[in-house]
């Protein structure tokens, strides 16, 4: 926008050195004001028709000769005041997004209302901002980043509030009314990256993503990014998908170079814990608004840059109300240097207990409730969350039972916190458990009764049960407890007894489920008999899998006919032979919980 005195021609202003400015005139100078490093030459009449602030200075000045004002706090410094100066000469000025804020602050700093003037400084720059910058996209960002070295005079005098609540509303209109240009690298959907195919001869045009302006806010400082979101969110027009791609956005782009050596001073790391903690806080309810990786990548920095404990717990609960979603890779979180495991287990609790948690409270319907939100309460707490959850922890667990160091009373706690009902199968743990007994074979005899306690025998497969009878690294009393199940779901089924869909049937409902609660009982001389002549039968053709120091002969499951025949797998005659023995020697109340029993695998 273009400002000139109309009726004469101005003068010029120009640069002498750097640091001194002077106007063109056959007048002689009668004032110098001094701002900041840069010394203007210039003459009162002009500043003092159009400025209420330089009539004061100068009128307080006791300079009686050539008068000099020091003016060092003006917003926008020497170049907004040249600005400011020029127009008063009635020379041309030329404003746009980027000086167009500061030019206002030091136009309200030289106090150049109308009533000193009509048409002044202050009024024309007004009716450009509300006719053209607030109105253009790219203007106003390009504005609300200048904003930031103009505070206090630019909140105060509400720039900063009518800049974002304009790139709000333009954020939170219907993309099909999207007319202005914008910047968009994210990945689209086909229909968005080209044109859609013919139509009837018609080619449709390219339609506007939902999320096409999270790129172009990228670069706004964290402060007025926040201001943004907020005020997006209050509008209630944008769904919080958007809202999660538009943090994980800005997340890359301030934090991609987090841990990777980059920070090198304390202000860096406050600047980084600064963002984190506002994206933290920025972050949708709403389950699915963002990916569970984004939110560990979060939780990761979050431990890197100390961030804080209150951020911490906010994580926590949000990755909890996500955590049905995430992978076993975003749970392997490493520790800090310095400390001695490999992946931080106690993290991994605070966040299945946060799960827990949400879904016992969501699960207790209020005394208010209707029908119908007791059955979305219910809904909210579905096996199959549950289910869902116990599955990768018991990948977890199999992954972290790699690393030496992993106390095992971490590993039982970690697994104790799912409950039995969320296991429907106890092969994964079964996995985890033979993977931590054969990287820790030093674990006392304590230690291995907790760690196997966590197994229920009838929830294992035919494939683990046949593994784990081979299994030298399981106690003994394991093995015969699991042989002693696999007998009775093979004596059902021949009786007809079984339930459909798998179950195991109500015959053995009498039969203790847990091997801990079972530990130091021992079979009668009856069913040690029996168990001589039990054959454990896997399917034809079927896989079968031994531990490391097992000696079970393979076969491949056919005749010469080529016929598939059935695998059996007899219970180890010398763990047999050892426990018959054992059993002969403490008599027929061997049951007690005082008779010991073998429980190391034989060489």
């Amino acid at each position: 926008m273009k400002f000139m005195k109309l009726g004469s021609k101005p003068d010029s202003f120009q640069s002498k050195g750097q640091n001194i400015r002077f106007v063109q005139s056959e007048l002689e100078i009668d004032i110098i004001v001094k701002v900041g490093d840069v010394i203007f030459h210039l003459h009162k009449f002009p500043l003092l028709s159009k400025s209420s602030r330089m009539q004061k200075l100068v009128t307080t000045n006791n300079d009686d000769n050539l008068g000099e004002i020091h003016i060092p706090d003006i917003p926008g410094g020497p170049a907004a005041f040249e600005i400011c100066v020029k127009f008063c000469y009635g020379m041309t000025v030329i404003l746009n997004a980027y000086n167009v804020v500061s030019a206002r602050c030091a136009a309200e700093y030289l106090e150049m209302h109308e009533t000193v003037e009509k048409g002044n400084l202050i009024y024309k720059i007004e009716v450009l901002l509300s006719s053209s910058i607030f109105h253009a996209w790219k203007d106003s960002i390009i504005a609300l980043r200048t904003m930031k070295s103009l505070l206090p005079w630019s909140e105060d005098l509400k720039l900063v509030s009518n800049c974002i609540d304009s790139i709000a509303s333009k954020a939170s209109v219907n993309p099909s009314k999207v007319e202005w240009s914008y910047t968009y690298n994210q990945k689209k959907v086909p229909s968005e990256n080209s044109l859609d195919p013919l139509w009837n001869g018609i080619v449709k045009e390219q339609s506007v993503p939902m999320d096409w302006w999270v790129e172009d806010l990228c670069d706004l400082e964290i402060d007025f990014y926040k201001k943004i979101i907020v005020a997006i969110k209050a509008k209630r027009r944008v769904s919080s998908e958007v809202i999660g791609e538009a943090l994980k956005a800005y997340t890359f782009r301030w934090l991609s170079n987090l841990g990777t050596g980059s920070m090198n001073s304390a202000i860096d790391a406050a600047k980084y814990q600064s963002i984190l903690q506002t994206i933290i806080w920025l972050l949708p309810a709403e389950k699915g608004s963002v990916s569970c990786r984004f939110l560990f990548k979060l939780l990761g920095a979050i431990i890197l840059i100390d961030g804080g404990e209150r951020s911490m717990k906010e994580l926590i609960k949000q990755i909890g109300h996500h955590l049905e979603y995430a992978s076993v890779s975003d749970l392997l979180i490493p520790v800090m240097p310095g400390q001695n495991a490999i992946y931080d287990i106690d993290t991994v609790m605070s966040i299945v207990k946060e799960f827990l948690m949400q879904h016992s409270i969501a699960s207790q319907p209020s005394p208010n409730d209707t029908e119908e939100t007791e059955t979305m309460n219910l809904a909210l707490v579905s096996d199959g969350s549950k289910m869902a959850v116990a599955k990768l922890i018991d990948g977890y667990l199999a992954e972290v039972a790699k690393d030496p160091n992993l106390l095992c009373s971490k590993f039982t706690d970690l697994a104790a916190l799912i409950s039995s009902k969320s296991r429907p199968v106890h092969d994964g743990l079964y996995h985890a458990i033979d993977i931590y007994l054969k990287e820790h074979p030093s674990l006392s005899k304590s230690e291995k009764k907790k760690l196997c306690g966590l197994l229920d025998c009838k929830k294992l497969s035919a494939e683990t049960c046949i593994h784990a009878v081979q299994n030298e690294r399981l106690p003994l009393r394991l093995v015969v407890q699991i042989l002693f199940f696999e007998q009775m779901r093979a004596s059902s089924a021949c009786s007809g007894r079984a339930e459909s869909g798998g179950s195991y049937g109500s015959s053995r409902s009498g039969i203790t489920t847990n091997a801990e609660d079972a530990w130091d009982g021992m079979p009668t001389a009856d069913v040690l008999g029996s168990f001589k002549s039990t054959k454990l039968t896997h399917g034809n053709g079927g896989s079968q899998r031994n531990s490391g120091s097992s000696d079970t002969t393979k076969s491949d499951g056919h005749d010469k006919s080529g016929n598939a025949k059935a695998k059996d797998i007899k219970m180890p005659r010398k763990m047999l032979g050892e426990l018959l023995s054992s059993k002969r020697q403490t008599g027929e109340n061997s049951s007690s919980s005082n008779t010991s029993v073998s429980e190391e695998p034989h060489n």
